[in-house]
């Protein structure tokens, strides 16, 4: 099916030994009722059999091309993004109108894709879109906690392209959390942030599952000081997190991530308007749960409507990311 005129959408994909999932990514994207003009997969130095599987698709689809990621730099969140920004370099030169970033361990419905253009086509305003990520629990798959209409899940983000350039990209982050920067500076710039429930992204890998959940727990406070998170915002983060499991440690290990760094002064990875604006959003996030008896849902860093002012621009990165929050290995 070739793309309507302002609907043609290109795909990235980082993928580090996914061989257990990727096939599904893999199939789910070919069965697309309007298929990617080109579809870029980076073969993150895997050592499974993630490279020979992805390349067998792309000998039989034209618009799939795999990369290899050479060189022995070592694996972590950054490493992903710098994948992914090998991606970016192979999609120059074309015309395209929006650019998607797509886990390797991810499958959807044949309408997807197509479903989420025309939600674009339907609000000029919208920067950033996505689904709701749907994780097995108990044998059945079921929306993922953190789910909400405000915010979108790195591993299925999609950009409008001048949106994607306004940003200038996303900067690996050693932590991670590159995905919420992105939409903290999508906001930044005037553009809407949206995830669409009625589309659903299925996650085969769960989310803490790829290497040790304790340390993951203890990066996400990490990432949350060097983003510029306000304390008090951290606080309730982590309180409302003491029943997931592992229970308590859940929570005390991000809070002592967001402590230690704290203690060190860490330096923070962002720039101090990007800081503000996210603090003036978090604290309208809190009024937000106080009126609302802390039963609101919770995210990130959006609030229940955009913040009005500018408060002015977040760094120029040359990278492209998104993350679904999985550690690495």
């Amino acid at each position: 099916m070739s793309a309507p005129v302002g609907r043609k959408y290109v795909l990235i994909t980082a993928a580090h030994n996914e061989e257990a999932y990727v096939e599904r990514t893999l199939q789910s994207v070919v069965a697309q009722v309007q298929k990617p003009l080109k579809w870029v997969v980076v073969n993150d130095r895997s050592t499974d059999r993630t490279g020979p599987i992805v390349e067998a698709y792309a000998k039989q689809y034209e618009f799939i091309e795999l990369v290899e990621a050479r060189g022995e730099q070592g694996r972590g969140f950054s490493s992903k993004v710098h994948a992914l920004s090998l991606g970016y370099q192979r999609l120059q030169g074309l015309d395209y109108d929006f650019l998607g970033i797509l886990d390797g361990d991810i499958s959807f419905d044949p309408q997807y894709y197509s479903e989420l253009l025309a939600k674009f086509s339907l609000d000029p305003k919208l920067g950033l879109c996505g689904g709701f990520i749907y994780e097995e629990e108990r044998g059945e798959f079921q929306s993922r906690k953190p789910n909400t209409p405000l915010s979108v899940a790195g591993a299925t983000q999609v950009f409008r392209r001048e949106c994607y350039e306004a940003i200038g990209g996303l900067r690996p982050i050693p932590y991670g959390g590159e995905d919420w920067c992105a939409e903290v500076g999508v906001r930044m710039r005037g553009w809407k942030v949206q995830a669409f429930p009625e589309l659903k992204a299925f996650h085969h890998r769960a989310t803490g599952t790829g290497g040790s959940l304790l340390r993951y727990l203890y990066r996400q406070g990490k990432m949350d000081y060097a983003l510029g998170s306000l304390p008090s915002f951290e606080i309730v983060k982590c309180a409302r997190r003491v029943m997931e499991n592992p229970f308590v440690l859940n929570a005390a290990a991000r809070w002592t991530g967001f402590c230690v760094s704290s203690l060190r002064r860490a330096p923070r990875l962002v720039s101090k308007e990007f800081i503000d604006y996210l603090r003036e959003e978090q604290r309208q996030r809190l009024r937000a749960m106080i009126r609302a008896g802390s039963k609101a849902p919770e995210f990130n860093s959006s609030v229940d409507k955009p913040v009005q002012k500018t408060l002015g621009s977040a760094p120029s990165h040359d990278c492209v990311a998104g993350d679904t929050g999985k550690p690495s290995p």
